[in-house]
């Protein structure tokens, strides 16, 4: 929307430009006003409500709930003239200098709220400057409305007493380890990568043969590859800082549906780009800036010999590394550092360890076509990580675009095309012949050919579309094609985010209630519920002795007006809750202290917790004992009531 603004308009917004009063006032039996009220400002000229601007309204108001229609357009009140517009051809606009109040007209189809939560959108500008549609994020009461019930924080939660004292003490750290290895891959294979390969050698002969004796060579190399350790794990201190206000933010960023379609377009621009169309690299002058540090021969210029190459290889490292951070988002900032640590390890070792024992040096192999090779196939892989994220918006959202057997059926494509380009059947850009197939070229052939075989059968409808080893990565076994699908038989079929159906049918039933706090782009909650819940022993204990439920938290289903609150945290902080997933999201947070899935907790009917929670737990011998000791508990605490 604001494709139409030259570079002249918008120069530094004024976040205090304008204070809005809003107040609401019942015309009729579910019909109201709502008034926005402004004292102005002396320094801006505010936009007419009913004003278009380049097919643009000058001010918009959204209502979370899409059964609350706006049935007239805004009244005006305050002094207001015609103002030419430079900007705009001079096309004339009404404009407010002064107190200006804007009402408009909605009306309910449903019950209405005691508090009714939305944004006000308003326009204003002055000469050459133009801000459009600044957010007012607005509460107001509503006469007669229905007033929410805070069904969020229960009291009668203890985490620190539970009945029994098995779980996890910690859940986010069990999967610390397996981030940190996965960094590592990411930085192995960046390290065969055209941007980064060839730079071994002439670094590490640059220390040793700059440097005054071997030790000082040495000594130079390690505290370079410090340097390209630190520079990564830097990288993840913003996660930190926006994790720190609201630690649910990165699980919504992660999860949020217009990112991830701009994750998609990234990810085929860096495919492209790996199929040699063009290069991607950030700007020259930033790369000779710092490279022009790094001839300083102290501790900061090797670190800028570091940043140097940081940024040289961001063509190759770039992809890679955004294939690291937005997939360990969700799991929160120190994941995030984790991950970034793993990769920094994994590109600085080789220079620190060459130096040490140059004569390395020479066994290593020469660079050539196959670095073009290697960079190839990474552009594959890129797709098919595209895919993932396109996924990931899809089922956020669930729009049926890649059910299971298309999201298989595009990794099968893009399986056959990496064997074969390997084969040499297909060409790109600056590729050479392909005149004789090395030891490591077959292997990789084969190692390719053997993934797209294995996922073939999850196309079909059979109990070998499981896919145990990438379970987690394509979408669950019920986002199907097939109306019934063959390998659901049997499967623990939970509520969905009904958590008070789950208390009332545990009353009934006399049993304990799991809560499973998942997500639709959830990795490790796939593989949960394919690997771990299909365990004869586990899916026996879920069926026989809980009543399940599953909270998902990336849901984003606009909850009823009537139940849209301002939600005061522990912290203190405000937060909205408009979603689905905004309630079970803070229900973790508030009541668990996790903001990552999945998480498993074990209640009783009245809300008491029977144990620790547990996290991702690949082990279904452990997860069954965990389950066991639940059911022990929920009898435990049943012995201790009747007394």
């Amino acid at each position: 929307m604001l494709l139409f603004i030259n570079s002249t308009v918008v120069k530094g917004q004024d976040s205090t430009a304008y204070q809005w009063e809003v107040s609401g006032k019942k015309i009729q039996d579910k019909v109201y006003e709502l008034t926005f009220s402004t004292t102005g400002s002396p320094k801006w000229q505010l936009y007419g409500p009913n004003e278009v601007i380049s097919d643009v309204p000058a001010v918009e108001l959204e209502l979370a709930d899409s059964s609350i229609k706006i049935t007239k357009p805004f009244k005006e009140a305050g002094d207001n003239k015609a103002f030419k517009n430079p900007i705009f051809d001079n096309a004339s606009f009404k404009i407010y200098e002064g107190k200006a109040a804007f009402t408009a007209t909605i009306t309910f189809t449903g019950d209405v709220p005691a508090k009714l939560l939305g944004t006000f959108r308003y326009t204003y500008g002055k000469n050459d400057e133009f801000y459009p549609l600044n957010a007012y994020a607005f509460s107001v009461p509503l006469e007669g409305g229905v007033a929410a019930t805070d069904d969020i924080r229960v009291q009668s939660f203890d985490l620190k007493h539970p009945v029994s004292g098995c779980g996890d003490d910690n859940t986010g750290g069990k999967g610390m380890l397996s981030i940190f290895f996965l960094g590592m891959l990411g930085g192995f294979i960046a390290l065969f990568t055209p941007c980064v390969f060839p730079l071994i050698p002439l670094t590490v002969s640059f220390f040793t043969k700059q440097s005054k004796d071997k030790k000082k060579g040495v000594t130079n190399a390690l505290l370079y590859g410090l340097s390209i350790f630190l520079i990564y794990i830097l990288l993840s201190i913003p996660f930190h800082l926006v994790s720190g206000v609201n630690p649910e933010i990165l699980n919504n960023i992660s999860t949020n549906v217009w990112l991830n379609i701009i994750f998609f377009l990234i990810f085929v621009f860096f495919a492209i780009s790996f199929f040699g169309y063009f290069e991607i690299g950030l700007p020259s002058g930033l790369a000779n800036k710092i490279d022009s540090r790094s001839g300083m021969s102290s501790l900061g210029g090797i670190f800028f010999m570091a940043m140097t190459l940081a940024i040289v290889s961001f063509s190759c490292t770039g992809p890679i590394l955004g294939s690291l951070l937005a997939g360990t988002a969700a799991e929160g900032a120190w994941p995030l550092t984790v991950g970034l640590a793993g990769f920094g390890l994994a590109l600085a070792l080789p220079f620190a360890l060459f130096a040490m024992f140059p004569g390395w040096l020479q066994s290593l192999p020469k660079a050539g076509g196959w670095l073009g090779s290697v960079k190839v196939v990474l552009g594959f892989l890129e797709l098919a990580m595209a895919v993932k994220f396109l996924s990931n918006a899809d089922l956020v959202k669930q729009w049926g675009l890649l059910k299971r057997e298309v999201f298989i059926g595009i990794w099968v494509i893009v399986g056959v095309l990496i064997v074969l380009y390997l084969l040499g059947k297909i060409k790109f850009p600056h590729d050479s012949p392909v005149k004789k197939f090395s030891k490591t070229r077959i292997a990789f052939i084969v190692l390719f050919a053997a993934a797209t075989l294995y996922i073939i059968p999850g196309l079909t409808n059979t109990h070998s579309a499981n896919l145990g080893l990438i379970s987690g990565f394509p979408p669950p076994l019920s986002y199907s094609l097939y109306k019934e699908p063959g390998n659901s038989k049997n499967k623990i079929e939970p509520l969905r985010n009904d958590y008070k159906e789950a208390l009332a049918r545990a009353k009934r039933e006399n049993k304990p209630v799991l809560i499973d706090f998942t997500g639709w782009a959830c990795v490790n909650c796939r593989r949960m519920e394919e690997n771990v819940w299909t365990d004869k022993e586990v899916g026996a204990l879920i069926k026989d002795n809980f009543i399940i439920v599953s909270l998902y938290v990336d849901e984003r289903r606009t909850l009823p007006a009537t139940q849209q609150v301002d939600f005061t945290t522990k912290t203190g902080s405000q937060k909205k809750i408009i979603t689905v997933g905004d309630k079970w999201a803070t229900f973790q947070s508030e009541n668990f202290d996790a903001v990552a899935q999945p998480q498993y907790a074990i209640i009783s009917p009245d809300q008491k917790v029977l144990t620790k929670t547990k996290g991702y737990t690949p082990s279904a011998k452990e997860f069954a004992q965990w389950l066991e000791c639940g059911v022990d508990a929920y009898k435990k605490g049943q012995g201790n009531a009747s007394k």
